[in-house]
């Protein structure tokens, strides 16, 4: 009898990356790969711990998992991913109805452990958890099985920045690239399952290749990527502000296939608070890139993302951030109020702010941005974008897409119509007719 396995993917698209080698690895070994939990033999819950909004939903996702201990046939719960990784001990201690965690390193060792699980011979710990210091799983081959046109490539693994507010590297270790080969492999692979865009995440795209060539690559990558025919868009996640150098910038500028959208995390913008996160730039350079790429890529979208109420972080501070998101004009920004998790430096940092002080400055600047995404929709009424087709809105009315300025999953999209049918991956040509909020609305000229 083939075993039924269950998975629950939880965290960013680096995380489900991984699940879809968790799936693959399942199929390869002829597990029934099922998504009726209530019928399921095991279910695994690939969780994320970046903050602690991310471990709330990865303990509830494993506790839901649980009752089908009680309410279907599931014998074998196992915990994966980050919040694995970083809270093992106390996973095996404090949650019984875990019978399996798997750190980050052994993520390739899930089938067999499955097998062990299954037959009793589950080692007495209960605990699998190697060392995240190799990218040999990402080789493995991946079950994609959505029917979306894009689909996300991981280039690395880990991180070797040290924010002070992290803790990505001690659940991921240090940043480790996979080979142009291997990941052209994959490309080419999602290309022939229709995949039209790919998007290149890492916790740090601008770094790829430095560990393993001793310089940049990441430029080369995308050129060998654009030659596969099949594709035709690739994006970028997410790209540290200290390593966008000209030659990206102009890549960015004369690839017609390279989307003109940067995902560049920045954090803040006061000196004294950049120190305090270990960032490696500065205020005045921070200005200076996102001037020369204005300058340089006209039409560029960009994206970031911001932190309110790190430690220390005072009210001049805060003005400061302010301002800068008024005259920096993101396309698309998102903001997180400081999260203070254990073991990182931050955490036992003077000066930490208050939750209600930390959600009301997130909420300010929010309300700046809101007004940045108003102008910018409005300047884009009228105008003419090539739009790739998602799928159908759940009214069943309007089709759902995105112009190069738009990641899927993060950013807005584009709802509209069209007189003849449409299949998901074509790139038609949509003008802009309103904006309904974040999203804009418009029609398939023809």
């Amino acid at each position: 009898m083939n075993h039924k396995v269950g998975l629950v993917s939880l965290g960013c698209p680096k995380n489900l990356v991984d699940s879809e080698i968790i799936l693959g690895m399942l199929k390869n070994e002829k597990y029934e790969l099922t998504i009726e939990h209530k019928n399921a033999d095991v279910i695994i819950i690939n969780t994320c711990a970046f903050i602690g909004d991310a471990k709330e939903e990865a303990i509830m996702s494993i506790l839901e998992a649980a009752r089908y201990k009680e309410e279907g046939n599931l014998k074998l719960l196992i915990v994966t991913g980050c919040l694995a990784e970083r809270y093992k001990a106390d996973i095996c201690k404090e949650i019984p109805e875990v019978d399996v965690v798997v750190g980050t390193g052994s993520i390739d060792e899930i089938p067999a452990i499955i097998s062990k699980g299954l037959s009793g011979e589950i080692n007495e710990r209960n605990l699998y958890a190697n060392t995240p210091n190799t990218v040999d799983y990402l080789e493995l081959t991946r079950l994609v099985t959505d029917e979306k046109p894009y689909s996300y490539l991981k280039i690395a693994e880990g991180c070797s920045n040290r924010c002070t507010y992290c803790i990505i590297p001690s659940l991921r270790g240090d940043f480790r690239s996979r080979t142009i080969e291997n990941i052209l492999r994959e490309a080419n692979l999602l290309a022939k399952k229709g995949k039209k865009e790919i998007i290149l995440v890492a916790q740090d795209v601008t770094r790829y290749g430095t560990d393993i060539y001793q310089e940049k690559k990441l430029v080369e990558l995308v050129r060998q990527i654009s030659k596969i025919e099949e594709i035709e868009r690739i994006r970028l996640l997410y790209c540290y502000p200290e390593l966008i150098d000209n030659e990206l910038i102009m890549e960015m500028k004369n690839n017609p296939k390279l989307c003109k959208y940067l995902d560049i995390p920045i954090q803040h913008i006061s000196d004294n608070v950049l120190k305090a996160m270990g960032r490696r730039g500065n205020k005045a350079y921070i200005y200076d890139l996102l001037a020369r790429i204005r300058e340089q890529i006209p039409g560029v979208a960009l994206r970031t993302s911001l932190i309110t109420g790190f430690p220390g972080e005072t009210e001049e501070d805060f003005e400061e951030l302010c301002n800068f998101v008024k005259e920096s004009n993101f396309e698309h920004l998102g903001v997180f109020a400081y999260s203070k998790e254990e073991g990182t430096p931050a955490y036992k940092m003077k000066g930490q702010i208050p939750q209600k002080i930390k959600k009301a400055r997130r909420e300010k600047l929010m309300m700046i941005q809101k007004e940045n995404v108003e102008n910018y929709n409005s300047s884009r009424l009228g105008h003419i974008y090539d739009t790739i087709v998602d799928g159908v809105a759940d009214d069943g009315i309007f089709y759902v897409g995105r112009t190069y300025a738009e990641a899927p999953d993060i950013d807005s999209v584009i709802y509209f119509t069209a007189a003849e049918p449409l299949d998901v991956g074509m790139i038609v040509p949509v003008k802009i007719l309103c904006q309904d909020d974040y999203d804009l609305v418009g029609e398939v000229q023809m």
